[in-house]
């Protein structure tokens, strides 16, 4: 049982605050230009009294997708080296696993 408690305060809740986090950083350049461009479409739409459904949804689907271009080396970078430190962690479970 303490060996578990263990693996759970050394490795297990770091590894999630850092997938929480880690997610949160990636996706928000996508989540953010989507808001920023329906806020200003909105504002656009207000003024102008044009009421168009369709109007919010292609500038909102360009923003998103033109961060998505911008930021897709740092979402490849900063993933693979989570993937080498959850496959090193990994790796290093299974050696203690067979030493005990």
């Amino acid at each position: 049982m303490f060996y578990c408690q263990e693996i759970f305060d050394s490795i297990f809740l770091p590894m999630v605050q850092k997938t929480v986090r880690l997610i949160l950083t990636l996706s928000a350049p996508m989540l953010l230009a989507a808001i920023g461009t329906g806020i200003a479409v909105s504002i656009f739409q207000a003024t102008t009294k044009i009421q168009e459904q369709t109007l919010s949804f292609v500038p909102k689907i360009v923003a998103t997708f033109a961060a998505l271009v911008i930021y897709v080396p740092k979402v490849r970078v900063e993933g693979t080296a989570f993937l080498l430190e959850i496959l090193n962690y990994i790796s290093m479970m299974q050696v203690d696993a067979v030493l005990k």
